[in-house]
């Protein structure tokens, strides 16, 4: 279940880097909801959204500061399609609207290992809640790098995946 969350956090970075370019500027942050912000956290935290979306998180078993929450990841993950980083959240869902990301998070279809199929499978209300969260999280930070096509070796540590067949 953890590799699958793992999964899902990776392609949902994929996806905002590609993204990034042409994202608008950022968008006024939401009215503080409180309860929104709870629940968003609380998703956060069973999605297994940190454990690519902050560095060190996974690495750290979960110890980083809440204040570096989502601010992406340099660590890459390699397969057949290149490499791809897990991108800063904040970034991202600071350039467009809530709605616009309801629309975007139902709608996506990306790169491994990100499980874009289960991030379809939260219901709009979960989706909001966690929009709330991720904008109130503070400082943006800086972006992630940059995906690396198949054809280029990645210049950061990376992790294979999937892991290759022992022979």
């Amino acid at each position: 279940m953890r590799l699958i969350l793992l999964a899902l956090a990776i392609a949902l970075a994929i996806a905002w880097a590609a993204d990034a370019k042409t994202a608008q500027p950022e968008i006024a942050k939401p009215k503080p909801d409180a309860q929104k912000v709870e629940r968003g956290r609380y998703l956060a935290i069973v999605g297994g959204c940190s454990d690519c979306h902050t560095a060190d998180y996974a690495e750290s078993e979960g110890q980083v500061p809440e204040s570096q929450w989502m601010r992406g990841s340099p660590l890459g993950f390699r397969g057949p399609w290149g490499t791809t980083y897990a991108t800063n959240l904040r970034i991202s869902l600071s350039k467009i609207t809530e709605e616009e990301w309801v629309k975007y998070a139902k709608s996506l279809e990306t790169r491994p290992p990100m499980p874009w199929f289960n991030l379809k499978q939260w219901d709009e209300e979960d989706l909001r809640a966690f929009y709330h969260y991720v904008r109130q999280l503070g400082p943006l930070g800086k972006p992630a790098p940059e995906p690396v096509p198949p054809h280029e070796e990645p210049k950061v540590p990376v992790v294979t995946w999937p892991i290759p067949q022992a022979k």
